[in-house]
């Protein structure tokens, strides 16, 4: 499998072998949508909370004598079925979002991402990654020279100038291949790989 390897100005200079496993994959949509579903339920924080009919405010008052006035018995303003009332069912913090991904499913559901984002020609690969000063105008300035608005960048090891660069653009991301996660990777209209990333992904995932 051959990857695109670009310049500084963003046109293809010539490519980069690579695994077939990981990068010429077929496509599993059913998948990919477990894999990024799993992701973004994993990273809930699970903090809501709602409470019962015995942690809202209320006054244990019956609100009407039982019989004779025609209307449905009531026993106290913090039943379900009052507005205001505790809920039923609530929401709790120890809720459980967390879902199970076993680890070839993992490896299988990065490889198909990657290899789709080849054939859409939106993955591509360059020599590296660096910034000689910490200047998000400079960055910025590197990234529009790619022809490239809305891009995640994949590194071995991310470089500190780099980061602090790259941290205020809205429509850039800086990750090293060991961060990678599904979700950005589709998130992203463009990714960028450095050559060093290419081999650390096949050393993980392959």
């Amino acid at each position: 499998m051959e990857l695109k390897l670009i310049n500084a100005q963003g046109q293809v200079s010539g490519s980069v072998a690579a695994s077939d496993a990981l990068f010429a994959r077929e496509y599993n949509e059913a998948l990919v949508h477990q894999l990024v579903t799993a992701y973004l339920a994993n990273a809930r924080s699970g903090n809501r909370a709602q409470k019962t009919r015995a942690e809202v405010k209320h006054s244990t008052k019956k609100p009407w004598r039982q019989k004779g006035t025609g209307r449905a018995r009531s026993g106290m303003t913090s039943s379900p079925l009052w507005r205001k009332g505790g809920r039923a069912f609530p929401n709790k913090p120890d809720e459980n979002f967390t879902q199970k991904v076993n680890r070839k499913m993992y490896r299988a559901g990065m490889a198909t991402i990657l290899s789709q984002l080849v054939r859409d020609e939106r993955l591509f690969v360059i020599d590296t990654l660096s910034a000689a000063t910490p200047k998000t105008k400079e960055f910025a300035e590197q990234v529009k020279n790619l022809g490239m608005e809305q891009v995640l960048f994949i590194t071995k090891q991310l470089d500190e100038n780099v980061y602090l660069s790259s941290r205020n653009l809205p429509n850039v991301l800086v990750l090293e291949a060991t961060q990678t996660d599904p979700y950005s990777l589709l998130r992203y209209k463009k990714v960028v790989l450095t050559k060093d990333a290419v081999a650390q992904l096949e050393e993980q995932w392959v």
